[in-house]
C-alpha cells in the first residue's frame, strides 16, 4: 500500500524482508548447532532435516524479543494513523477550498452574465471550445457547463418569480370587482349624503365672504345712510348677503343661487317697514361639488336666539329686527307663514336638520327700527288654499332627487 493512503511504503517492505531473512538465518544457525550435538553416526541422517528445531530461549531473551516487536508495531501503527489523520484533514481543507472557489465562480459568472446578453455568452462559449486543445477543451467545457447551469438556474428563478407574480396578480384580480363595487357604493353615498358632513361644519364657519370681525351689531337708535343695494345682515352669524326681492314661487330655487330670496303669499306678502310678515328664504345645505356660493348661507340659522338682531337694507334704509321665536314645521305647512299682526315682522325660512330637507325652520323677528307708526299694511294677495300641495322652499335636490327630477321632468 502507498504511504500517502496510510499503508506501507517500499522501505517498510524492505525492512520486513530483511527481518524475514534474519529469522531464516537464525533458524539455520540453530539447526547447525543441533546437528553438531548429535552423534557422528546420526549427523548425516536424512530424518534430521524433518525434525523440528527446538529453540531453547530463556525468559529474559523472550521478554526482550517481545518488547522489541511491541515497540515496532506501536511505532508502525502510530505512524499509520497519524498519516491517515493528516490525510483526512488535508482532504477536508481541499474540499472547503473547492466549495469556496465554486461559490466565487458562481458569483462571478452571475455578475458577468448580468452584464452580457445570452447571444454574446453563446459566442464566447463557441470561441472557447474551438480555441483549446482536447484536455483543456474538457475543462473549458466543464466551465461552460457550469455557466449553462447558472443560466438555467437564473431562468428557473425568473420563471418562478414570474409564476408567483402571476399568481398574486390573479389573486388581486379576484378582488378587483369587489373593490370596484365598494368604490361605486362609497361614491354614490358621498354624492348623496356629503351635505350631512359639510353642513354642520359650515354652520360654525363664516358663510359669507367677510371675516366675522367686520360685521358688528349696530345701535338701532342711530340713523345712518346705507347703500341702495338690498342686503340681509346677521352679525351673530357673520351673514351679509344680497336679497332678491319679490320672486315668484316658481323662481325661488334659481334666485337662491344668487343670495337669499324674498317671496310673497297671501297673508305673508309684506315688504320691509310694512305691517305684516316679510318672508326671506335661503339654503342651509348643498352638495360640496355644487357651484352655488350661497348653498350654506343659512346653515347656522338655528344658532339664533331670542333678542339677536337682524338687519335689512332696503331702498337706502336700514331696518332692524329682534328675534322673538323659532319653530320647526312640516314642509307642507305653508300657512305657518301667515301672521295676524299689527307689527312689521320678518321670517327667515330654511331646511332642518342640517344636510336634509325633512323639515323647515322658521325664525321670526319684529321690527324695532325705524319706528313703524303710521306704516302701511301689506298688500292683499289671494287667499291661500290650505289643501293645496305647495310646499315651502327647500335645499338643492340631492343626487338621487336630481336624477329623479331629470327623469320625470319635474
Amino acid at each position: 500500500m502507498d504511504s500517502g493512503n496510510g499503508g506501507q511504503s517500499s522501505s517498510d517492505l524492505q525492512r520486513q524482508a530483511a527481518a524475514a531473512l534474519a529469522r531464516k538465518k537464525v533458524l539455520a544457525a540453530y539447526a547447525a548447532s543441533a546437528k553438531k550435538s548429535l552423534p557422528e553416526a546420526n549427523r548425516n541422517d536424512s530424518h534430521i532435516k524433518d525434525e523440528p528445531i527446538v529453540q531453547k530461549i530463556n525468559s529474559e531473551s523472550w521478554k526482550k524479543y517481545h518488547s522489541a516487536w511491541q515497540e515496532y508495531y506501536q511505532k508502525y501503527y502510530s505512524d499509520y494513523y497519524s498519516k491517515a489523520a493528516r490525510n483526512y484533514i488535508e482532504k477536508e481543507r481541499l474540499k472547503d477550498a473547492r466549495e469556496k472557489a465554486d461559490e466565487e465562480e458562481i458569483l462571478n459568472s452571475l455578475t458577468r452574465m448580468s452584464r452580457n446578453t445570452d447571444k454574446k455568452a453563446g459566442l464566447s462559449l463557441k470561441t472557447g471550445v474551438n480555441a483549446k486543445g482536447s484536455a483543456h477543451e474538457n475543462s473549458e467545457n466543464a466551465v461552460f457547463m457550469d455557466e449553462d447551469d447558472i443560466r438555467n438556474r437564473l431562468r428557473q428563478r425568473i420563471r418562478k418569480k414570474a409564476t408567483d407574480s402571476a399568481k398574486k396578480s390573479r389573486r388581486r384580480k379576484r378582488f378587483i370587482p369587489v373593490f370596484a363595487g365598494v368604490a361605486v357604493v362609497l361614491l354614490i353615498l358621498f354624492l348623496q349624503y356629503n351635505r350631512l358632513i359639510f353642513a354642520p361644519i359650515m354652520a360654525y364657519v363664516s358663510p359669507g365672504n367677510a371675516p366675522a370681525s367686520e360685521i358688528e351689531a349696530i345701535d338701532p337708535t342711530i340713523t345712518q345712510a346705507v347703500s341702495a343695494e338690498p342686503r340681509l345682515i346677521i352679525p351673530k352669524l357673520n351673514i351679509d348677503v344680497p336679497i332678491n326681492f319679490d320672486i315668484p314661487i316658481s323662481d325661488v330655487m334659481s334666485a337662491m343661487n344668487h343670495g337669499v330670496a324674498h317671496y310673497r303669499i297671501a297673508g305673508a306678502s309684506a315688504f320691509p317697514g310694512e305691517i305684516g310678515n316679510f318672508v326671506i328664504t335661503g339654503h342651509s345645505a348643498g352638495d360640496v361639488y355644487s357651484s352655488n356660493p350661497y348653498k350654506y348661507i343659512f346653515s347656522g340659522l338655528e344658532r339664533l336666539e331670542d333678542g339677536d338682531l337682524i338687519y335689512v337694507n332696503y331702498k337706502s334704509v336700514r331696518y332692524t329686527y329682534r328675534v322673538i321665536r323659532k319653530e320647526v314645521v312640516e314642509p307642507s305647512n305653508v300657512a305657518a307663514l301667515v301672521e295676524n299682526t299689527d307689527k312689521p315682522l320678518i321670517t327667515l325660512v330654511t331646511c332642518t336638520p342640517l344636510g336634509t330637507s325633512r323639515y323647515r325652520l322658521l325664525v321670526t323677528g319684529e321690527q324695532i327700527s325705524p319706528s313703524y307708526e303710521g306704516a302701511s299694511a301689506e298688500e292683499s294677495l289671494p287667499t291661500v288654499d290650505q289643501n293645496q300641495s305647495e310646499e315651502l322652499p327647500s335645499n338643492e335636490p340631492s343626487f338621487f332627487e336630481g336624477i329623479w327630477n331629470w327623469l320625470t321632468g319635474a
